[in-house]
């Protein structure tokens, strides 16, 4: 919980300020990506994929040199169930950037125990006025995870490439 009160507390305060709305102009982004992930543990004796696609939704909210965002993901068959994670980001840089950020998934109608931190790196490129192109590569860890059905617990680390692209307004 305290972590979320983390995350939350700096999002209230930008939506706090009283910024002009012309100048906010041209700095909120939404969008739809993909990614392949690989799992970095060998999963063979869980049954379960160690690697797929996943699709997402983004809202940012960028000015010159940082920025937020907030991504809804679904994976599907992610760890042998369709799964969702909500994650938000911070952001540092403009066209070359890094992030790190925090999320949770949500697995048959539950969310897990506890939350999954990430780093983030990529290249995100206007390549028409208002229509930005991002790739990146990430890295996601959680300590551990509870397979349904399963008596061990496992390493769920995994990196992921992925791309967005994203209408600025």
């Amino acid at each position: 919980m305290k972590t979320w009160i983390g995350l939350l507390v700096p999002l209230m305060l930008m939506g706090a300020t009283t910024v002009p709305a012309e100048e906010l102009q041209g700095r909120w982004r939404i969008g739809v990506g993909a990614n392949y992930w690989v799992a970095l543990k060998d999963l063979d004796e869980h049954d379960v994929d160690e690697d797929g696609f996943s699709y997402l939704a983004s809202v940012q909210l960028r000015n010159p040199m940082a920025g937020i965002g907030v991504d809804v993901e679904m994976l599907p068959d992610r760890v042998g169930e369709d799964a969702y994670a909500g994650q938000a980001y911070v952001i540092l840089g403009k066209a070359v950037y890094a992030g790190a950020g925090i999320g949770i998934t949500l697995t048959d109608g539950e969310f897990a125990d506890e939350p999954f931190f990430s780093f983030r790196a990529g290249l995100d490129l206007e390549i028409f006025p208002g229509l930005y192109l991002d790739i990146y590569g990430q890295y996601r860890f959680k300590d551990r995870a509870d397979l349904k059905n399963e008596d061990t617990d496992i390493d769920l680390d995994t990196i992921f490439l992925g791309g967005a692209l994203r209408l600025s307004f």
